[in-house]
């Protein structure tokens, strides 16, 4: 069960390609209660609570935090093994005191970044037209140094995507090991940009592999999530898009959403389920019932299929304004990442007998992890 709460609409920073609408909006300590709530009576018993804390920028309400932190964590239904938190930030907030906390409970910790300044400062500015890389560079070595792990959030837009081996560099350069690749999917993509993908997709897998070579493996999401895929023989139903079921999204006015990136403006009709003080509205429900059940007919007889994203009904609403309808570049990229993820596996498998039982109990970021972790081990023992 994923659950995010968007602790505010407000934000020190205007991406030119962010999903939620800047407003002044806080979530209020009894909605926050209410919603927490709504959380632990509502989630099945045989499955794990992921909270995720977003925004906005979430770090400007830190108080914020802490409050609905103790609010799930002294709560009667509150299991520290089956409860995770995690926070997504821009990285332009940091400080000694929030890294403390952020130890001290547990948190996991995401950065978006989408690379080195140059492909940065393109999208991810203050109002003002300044560029945030510098800020959000610090931030990223300060939290490698002091936190257990850094996860990155980049995303890639049809202007920056042919950047994004040297994306992977630059993370890598900063210490991360754990790096999330997300489209911009509500981009106008063209058949220009998918045709360059299997050269791009390509690079990255060769890096993915020379890293393993090194002993220095790297969690790459576009290559670690279809490998999984590939070994479980496609995604499973708990797996697939249960927006509106199995993840929902709290806007701070209590609004309940399918999925934090169609919150928008929190207008509280589109995409909106209901309300927290007057529960589902049941008519939402039914009209996003089963995203990617009536996919694209030719999803239908693609032997890729089962290891396609054509279910994830957010990606397919920014891709085609339709939860059910796959758009062309979703399909080029799920198509290309797929088959670069084959051919890691077969290259990696040849090269040094590596079984990647890791991916398929669900722990494939931990060695990335661990390694890290001895890494900074090993530069303080010098």
């Amino acid at each position: 069960m994923k659950y995010t709460l968007c602790i505010t609409q407000q934000c020190n920073l205007n991406c030119n390609y962010c999903y939620i609408g800047k407003k002044k909006s806080t979530m209020a300590l009894p909605i926050a209660e209410k919603i927490v709530d709504f959380i632990f009576a509502n989630s099945p018993k045989d499955e794990k609570i992921d909270i995720g804390f977003f925004g906005g920028e979430p770090f400007l309400k830190f108080e914020q935090i802490k409050e609905i932190t103790e609010l799930i964590k002294l709560h009667p239904s509150f299991n520290d093994e089956w409860v995770e938190l995690s926070v997504t930030t821009n990285g332009t907030i940091f400080s000694e005191e929030i890294a403390n906390y952020i130890n001290i409970h547990n948190i996991k910790f995401c950065i978006s970044c989408d690379g080195p300044s140059f492909v940065q400062d393109k999208f991810r500015c203050f109002p003002n037209g300044m560029g945030s890389s510098s800020l959000v560079e610090d931030t990223i070595r300060q939290s490698v140094d002091v936190l257990p792990y850094t996860f990155i959030n980049a995303v890639y837009h049809p202007l920056t995507f042919q950047h994004l081996p040297t994306v992977i560099d630059y993370l890598s350069s900063l210490g991360i090991r754990q790096i999330y690749l997300n489209p911009d999917f509500s981009a106008s993509w063209n058949k220009k940009n998918a045709d360059l993908l299997p050269e791009i997709y390509d690079e990255i897998a060769q890096k993915y592999i020379s890293y393993h070579l090194e002993e220095k493996p790297h969690f790459i999401s576009l290559i670690d999530s279809k490998i999984t895929v590939i070994l479980r023989g496609g995604y499973k139903p708990i797996e697939r898009c249960r927006m509106g079921k199995g993840e929902l999204a709290f806007a701070p006015s209590g609004n309940i959403y399918p999925c934090e990136r169609l919150i928008g403006c929190d207008d509280g009709v589109n995409h909106c389920l209901g309300n927290i003080n007057n529960g589902f509205s049941h008519d939402g429900i039914c009209k996003i019932e089963n995203p990617g059940k009536n996919i694209n007919n030719e999803c239908q007889f693609c032997s890729l299929s089962d290891y396609c994203m054509n279910w994830c009904g957010c990606s397919n609403y920014f891709s085609s304004g339709d939860y059910n309808t796959v758009g062309p570049f979703l399909c080029a990229s799920e198509k290309t990442s797929i088959l670069s993820a084959f051919r890691v596996f077969q290259s990696l498998e040849k090269k040094m007998g590596t079984t990647f039982y890791d991916h398929l109990s669900g722990t494939a970021f931990m060695k990335p992890v661990e390694r890290n972790k001895n890494d900074k081990d090993t530069e303080s023992n010098k």
